[in-house]
């Protein structure tokens, strides 16, 4: 089985891990998407949001593992393709949820390719803004190195 093995500045991501994790713990609350169904269609939202919640909480404690104690000795987060989707769809969630947060007044645009005056923003924003860049860095790992589709 294909495996990358992505080594990590400890000092460097350990703010971002933080900002993750506030993330994470709002999406416990919703799914990272909004949705709106007619009243009429109460039941099946209901059912639907319970389910979506449940498939982002593993896709988000997936994610969450990636930093554990194995991490914290070593600094090493491994890829593989077991956790590959969880781990690009939690990084999708949590980017989607920064995104609403904290750049909701920021041009779609200048967000995705990095053009952001980071001296114009607070130190807790810049924080943000690279663990936004820093999960959209490990998704395209995963795309670029694990996608079963990718011609080898």
């Amino acid at each position: 089985m294909k495996r990358v093995e992505v080594k990590l500045n400890l000092d460097a991501v350990a703010p971002l891990l933080d900002v993750i994790k506030a993330a994470v713990d709002e999406l416990g609350e919703a799914p990272a998407i909004g949705h709106h169904l007619p009243d009429r269609e109460r039941d099946f939202a209901d059912g639907w949001t319970e389910e979506l919640l449940k498939g982002q909480a593993d896709d988000l404690g997936v994610l969450l593992r990636l930093f554990g104690k194995e991490f914290f000795a070593d600094g090493v987060i491994a890829l593989d393709p077991l956790n590959a989707e969880a781990v690009v769809r939690a990084c999708a969630a949590v980017r989607l949820k920064l995104r609403e947060r904290h750049f909701a007044k920021l041009d779609d645009e200048a967000l995705e390719t990095g053009e952001v005056n980071l001296e114009a923003l607070p130190v807790k924003l810049r924080t943000a803004f690279a663990a936004y860049v820093f999960l959209a860095t490990l998704q395209e790992v995963i795309i670029q190195h694990l996608d079963p589709s990718a011609t080898e």
